[in-house]
C-alpha cells in the first residue's frame, strides 16, 4: 500500500476513534444524571477518577508503544475497549458502570500515543508539522461531530447506545488496524526528503530555533496543556447542569455545547496553515490568559448568547495550547514519538484529574457557595500562568 494511502487509513482510524471515545466519555455524564441521579459534584468525582487512571496508564501506554510497536499497543487497547463496552451492555448498576469505565479508560491509554505517532511520522521536520496539523484537524472534527450529534443519538437510541455503539466502532477499528499493519509491513520505507527548497519548507525554516529553545518550549507546553485540560474536563461534566440551567434537552445541549469544539477545530485548521505561532511565547501566554477569562464567563453566565461567544473564544484558546504541546512533542522528539506522545497524554491525564477533583472537593467543602468550585479552578489556572511566566523568566 502506498504511503499516502496508509496515512489516509490512519486518519480514518483516528476519526472513528475519537467519535466513539467522545460519544461514550462525554455523554456518560448525562447517563449518570438521568439513570443514577448524579449531581454535578458527583459527575466531577467520576471525571477525576478517569483522570487518576489516565495518568499512569498513558505513561505506560506510550512506553509500551515505543517498545513493542505502535500496532501492538493499538490493537491491545482497541480489543480491551471493545470487550469492556460489550460487558457494559450486559452488566447493570452503578458499580458496573464505574468498573467498565475504569477498564475502558486504561485501555484507551494504549491507543492515543500510537495514533499520534503513526499519523505524525515523517522524514523531515516540515513533514512532521504538516502531519501534526492534519492529525489535529481529523481528531477535533470527530470530537465536534460526536458531541453535536451525540445528544440526538442518545435520545433516539437510548442510554444503552453509550455502550453498544462505541463497542461496534472499536471492533471495526481493530479489524482496520490489523489490515493497516499488514499493509505497512509490505510498504517500502520512503527515502529521506531532499534539502529544504519549497516555499512551505522555507516558511518553516524561518521559525527554526535552537535545540535548547525548542526543548524549553516543549516543557512550557507540557506544563500549560494540563491546565487547559483542567478547564476542559471541569467544563464537560458540568454541561448537564448548564443544560438544565438553560432548559435544554439532551439534543439541544449537544448542539449548543459543541460550539467550543467546533471553535477548536477552526483553530487547528488556522494554526496548521499559519506557522508564526511556532516557538512564540506571546501566543502561548496570551491564549492562556484568554482561556481563563472565557472559562469563567462560560460557567457563570446566565445569557445563552454570552455562553456561545465564550465558547468560541475558549475553543480557540485551548486549541492553540493543545496544538503547542503535541507539535513540540513530535517536533522535538522525532526519534521517540511514541514515548513523547505518552508523556503528552500523561500530562493531559493530570489535567483530567486535577480540575474535576478541585471542583468537586471545593463544592463539598463549601456547599453554601454554588460557584466556589468554579473560583477554585480559576485560581488553579492562575497558578498555572504564574508557573509559565516563571519558566519564561528562568529561560531568559
Amino acid at each position: 500500500m502506498h504511503r499516502s494511502r496508509l496515512k489516509a487509513g490512519y486518519c480514518i482510524l483516528t476519526w472513528l476513534h475519537i467519535y466513539a471515545v467522545a460519544y461514550y466519555s462525554n455523554y456518560l455524564f448525562f447517563h449518570l444524571r438521568d439513570a443514577c441521579g448524579f449531581t454535578s459534584r458527583q459527575n466531577l468525582l467520576v471525571a477525576a477518577l478517569v483522570g487518576a487512571i489516565y495518568i499512569p496508564a498513558s505513561w505506560y501506554g506510550g512506553r509500551f508503544a515505543q517498545a513493542r510497536g505502535y500496532f501492538a499497543a493499538l490493537k491491545l487497547g482497541l480489543g480491551v475497549m471493545t470487550v469492556a463496552l460489550c460487558a457494559g451492555t450486559i452488566l447493570h448498576g452503578l458499580a458496573a458502570v464505574i468498573v467498565v469505565l475504569s477498564v475502558w479508560t486504561m485501555a484507551v491509554c494504549f491507543t492515543w500515543a500510537p495514533l499520534e505517532a503513526l499519523t505524525s511520522e515523517s522524514g523531515s521536520r516540515v513533514g512532521v508539522a504538516r502531519m501534526v496539523g492534519i492529525y489535529n484537524v481529523v481528531w477535533s472534527s470527530g470530537a465536534a461531530v460526536a458531541y453535536f450529534t451525540g445528544g440526538a443519538l442518545q435520545e433516539a437510541l437510548g442510554h444503552a447506545s453509550l455502550f453498544w455503539l462505541p463497542a461496534c466502532v472499536h471492533g471495526f477499528q481493530w479489524l482496520l488496524a490489523h489490515r493497516l499493519e499488514k499493509s505497512a509491513k509490505k510498504s517500502p520505507t520512503p527515502p529521506l526528503p531532499a534539502p529544504v527548497v519549497s516555499g512551505e519548507d522555507s516558511d518553516f525554516a524561518r521559525h527554526h530555533v535552537s535545540p535548547a529553545l525548542a526543548r524549553a518550549f516543549l516543557h512550557m507546553a507540557w506544563v500549560v496543556n494540563p491546565f487547559a485540560y483542567v478547564a476542559m474536563n471541569t467544563l464537560i461534566p458540568l454541561i448537564p447542569e448548564l443544560a438544565s440551567r438553560f432548559h435544554l434537552t439532551t439534543t439541544l445541549a449537544g448542539f449548543v455545547a459543541s460550539v467550543w469544539m467546533f471553535a477548536r477545530l477552526a483553530a487547528f485548521v488556522l494554526l496548521w496553515r499559519w506557522t508564526a505561532w511556532h516557538y512564540a511565547f506571546r501566543w502561548l501566554s496570551g491564549m492562556y490568559v484568554v482561556m481563563i477569562a472565557s472559562f469563567l464567563v462560560l460557567l457563570s453566565t446566565s445569557s445563552l448568547a454570552a455562553l456561545v461567544i465564550a465558547q468560541l473564544i475558549f475553543g480557540f484558546a485551548v486549541g492553540l495550547i493543545y496544538y503547542s504541546s503535541l507539535f513540540y512533542s513530535m517536533d522535538v522528539g522525532s526519534e521517540t514519538q511514541g514515548e513523547h506522545g505518552g508523556y503528552h497524554e500523561m500530562l493531559i491525564g493530570i489535567g483530567l484529574f486535577v480540575g474535576p477533583a478541585v471542583g468537586a472537593v471545593t463544592g463539598y467543602l463549601a456547599p453554601a457557595t454554588p460557584r466556589a468550585g468554579i473560583w477554585a479552578v480559576c485560581s488553579l489556572l492562575c497558578g498555572g500562568l504564574a508557573v509559565l511566566l516563571w519558566m519564561r523568566r528562568c529561560r531568559r
